[in-house]
């Protein structure tokens, strides 16, 4: 008995503390909050992610288009492969890279630089 009060008044002092930290420093986040309440930032990040979607989104479009045709488990299988994060292998990553016009115009050591920017971005 004498431990579980011991413990439950331990784990008590605990909390307290634990809340009392928590509340330091968010009293001093009120002060500084109207300064940054009064620029609204959350507009602009709409308006840039419906103008360009993201890998993910356009992914999902390009697996809906393709699975039309297709109904029920069918459906589900080929969507969850579609959709699935495939690494790219390097030998298509060199294709590609090598097809952009900037690494045929380039000699040496810039374009091994060019390469291994390329490779790391795909």
């Amino acid at each position: 008995m004498n431990k579980l009060l011991s413990l439950t008044a331990l784990s008590l002092v605990l909390s307290f503390g634990a809340a009392h930290a928590a509340d330091a420093p968010a009293a001093g986040a009120k002060a500084a909050a109207p300064a940054t309440a009064a620029t609204p930032a959350t507009p602009a990040a709409p308006a840039a992610s419906a103008a360009a979607p993201t890998k993910q989104q356009t992914r999902m479009a390009t697996c809906n288009a393709e699975a039309a045709d297709k109904k029920g488990d069918e459906r589900k299988a080929f969507m969850k492969t579609c959709l699935s994060n495939k690494p790219e292998t390097q030998q298509n990553k060199m294709k590609a890279c090598n097809a952009d016009e900037k690494a045929k115009t380039l000699k040496g050591d810039e374009r091994k630089a060019f390469m291994s920017e390329c490779l790391k971005n795909k």
